[in-house]
């Protein structure tokens, strides 16, 4: 499925950022991330007000070109024809520059991958579905008589929704409740698989969401990112429930009783230590693992998660931070950092897009604002020194785990710089001979 950390490093071949370099034996999917312009939409999603930005400059470049010609050819004034010249390149290298990194997006970032071989370039959205399908229902096949672990980042339910006719109008919630049926489909034939390989009661299946809806996605009238019912915020926001929120579902038949329901919070990164449990393995005990076995807590020989603290990032910066009291069961969220929403009482920020992490798009609270989750999971009624008693107390206790938290940390270089993220063309991977890159392969095969 969805890799979404890259491929490349220095040369177009070193595969350094590739599922195979990361611990994976077999990888069939996109390494970058799904986008509207994979679908050919009017809609480009990618840096959208960057390109509308750079397409500004380009304009006025241009423009200033025109003039400079018209007044030499008029003697308005006075200017050497060579500096009109290296204005006007100046001018075609910084529309190249930016144009290539994404006006070329469906070419150069919506790709299919099996290993390190790329099989579709453009990839065909019309098909994706049941090549997906198709990929882990032969993995399993293939790997039914040893142990596995099988992770299918599915490309549902996420923009620009791309859905099979079959599905189109299944749902009463528009084109995102199709995208979601068939999500359920795809689940529930993985499922069947599982079963009729008579693997359903020694395999641990955990299926969830990465975050919460994405409320900026919108097409025209339409929302296509999903909706987050009482909680706050949504998709790239480092603090709000609505972002974070999310529901995991957990079967294991003879192992975990079936219809318990846990309100416990837990961490995605509690799948890495899960997983080496169950594979009889110990986790490293050279640095700090964030992640706890969730085995315990499912099983019920523990009432309480292992996370007493989670940090909530917005990229690099720590925007919130959860306390899970274990002697009061009460939940306390600290918000250092929260987005200033567009409109102001939207819940969300229609006019950029997506929330921003940093700058003038993010409001820093000092003292951080302060929520009872146990008795405001909206997030509704931030407190104070005035109306919580224990808010001192509260507030000293995070600023602890805060200080121990960034003991932990390891500085790294930035990933998402603007240098990370602009088009490198010695990095792109290609099919063919660069920049001639189309390839599918079932026309290869014919």
């Amino acid at each position: 499925g969805k890799w979404h950390m890259g491929v490349n490093c220095k040369s177009r071949r070193d595969h350094c950022h590739h599922p195979l370099n990361h611990g994976f034996d077999y990888f069939y999917g996109m390494p970058f991330t799904l986008l509207n312009e994979c679908q050919g939409t009017d809609d480009p999603e990618l840096a959208k007000s960057l390109q509308d930005t750079y397409w500004l400059y380009t304009q006025m470049i241009t423009l200033a070109v025109f003039t400079l010609v018209i007044g030499k050819l008029a003697n308005f004034f006075p200017v050497k024809w060579k500096i009109i010249i290296c204005l006007a390149i100046c001018g075609l290298l910084h529309f190249l520059s930016w144009f290539s990194s994404y006006g070329f997006t469906k070419y150069w970032n919506c790709i299919l991958m099996r290993n390190h071989d790329i099989t579709e370039q453009p990839m065909n959205l019309n098909k994706t579905t049941s090549n997906m399908l198709k990929e882990a229902v032969t993995f399993i096949k293939r790997n039914k008589h040893r142990p596995f672990l099988l992770f299918v980042s599915l490309l549902h339910v996420h923009t620009p929704l791309t859905t099979t006719e079959k599905f189109h109008g299944r749902s009463r919630h528009g084109l995102y409740g199709d995208n979601v049926e068939e999500m359920d489909w795809m689940v529930g034939r993985l499922l069947d698989v599982i079963d009729k390989e008579s693997l359903k009661n020694n395999t641990f299946i955990y299926f969830a969401s990465d975050h919460g809806g994405f409320l900026e996605a919108h097409r025209r009238n339409s929302q296509l990112g999903g909706w987050n019912g009482i909680y706050k915020g949504g998709k790239g926001m480092g603090g709000w429930e609505g972002g974070i929120r999310v529901p995991g579902i957990l079967k294991w038949p003879g192992v975990l009783p079936a219809g318990t329901v846990i309100d416990e919070p837990t961490s995605l990164m509690d799948i890495y230590p899960t997983v080496v449990y169950l594979a009889g393995g110990a986790v490293p005990q050279d640095r700090v693992i964030d992640g706890r076995t969730l085995l315990p807590l499912l099983r019920g020989t523990v009432r309480h998660s292992g996370h007493e603290f989670m940090f909530h990032y917005c990229g690099v910066f720590l925007h919130a931070v959860r306390w899970h009291q274990k002697d009061s069961g009460t939940v306390w969220k600290a918000h250092y950092t929260t987005p200033v929403f567009q409109p102001e009482a939207s819940g969300a920020c229609f006019r950029r897009g997506i929330c921003p992490c940093f700058g003038d798009g993010v409001t820093h609270h000092d003292p951080p604002l302060l929520f009872n989750l146990s008795q405001d999971p909206s997030e509704a009624n931030p407190l104070s020194a005035d109306t919580e008693p224990l808010f001192e107390t509260v507030m000293r206790r995070i600023r602890k785990a805060v200080e121990e938290h960034r003991k932990t940390l390891t500085p790294v270089p930035q990933q998402l710089s603007p240098y990370n993220n602009i088009w490198k063309p010695w990095l792109q991977p290609c099919c063919g001979m660069f920049p001639f890159c189309w390839c599918h392969e079932e026309n290869n095969k014919a």
